[in-house]
């Protein structure tokens, strides 16, 4: 989902809750469409929507002070007011996400993907999605650095080898 959450940034500093693309036009049977709905909703554990909501108000907050410093309270109420417009609108993005699911998957596969959802196992693991995202993410970090020191290391040491120094 953390891709998910990358592209509801974008689509809200758009300022819109459409999208214009073809495979989005795409016909989808309701039932369908409902049993994907079904699936995001047992695995919206993050509250991305509002995470979101809350994260791009206080980015607005920081970007707004910097420049004006003198505006922060007045600047704080009105995006209360502006949080406060987009209860409500969640179901607009999950029904989205629901559609790319639907789009992808029979209602074979939904059926078994929300069954597995529905169970004890499926609870936990869409439960501890979140925090197994964040922790992932962490290990790729550490991975990753590591591995550009030590690719660059074995990479400077075959161009020594080769009589060419860095």
């Amino acid at each position: 989902m953390r891709g998910a959450k990358a592209l509801l940034c974008a689509v809200m500093a758009a300022g819109v809750f459409t999208f214009a693309a073809p495979a989005f036009a795409q016909e989808v049977a309701p039932e369908q469409l409902a049993l994907a709905r079904k699936y995001v909703d047992l695995t919206d554990n993050g509250a991305i929507f509002e995470t979101t909501v809350v994260e791009t108000g206080i980015a607005t907050m920081q970007q707004i002070t910097q420049q004006n410093p003198e505006l922060g309270v007045q600047t704080e109420e009105v995006i209360g007011e502006v949080i406060k417009e987009y209860n409500g609108r969640k179901g607009e993005l999950l029904d989205q996400f629901a559609r790319l699911y639907a789009m992808r998957f029979t209602m074979e596969e939904l059926t078994a993907i929300v069954a597995f959802y529905e169970s004890p196992t499926g609870q936990k693991l869409a439960s501890a999605n979140s925090e197994l995202n964040q922790d992932l993410s962490r290990v790729l970090q550490v991975y990753t650095n590591n591995l550009r020191t030590e690719f660059f290391a074995k990479v400077r040491g075959g161009l020594r080898a080769r009589g060419v120094e860095l």
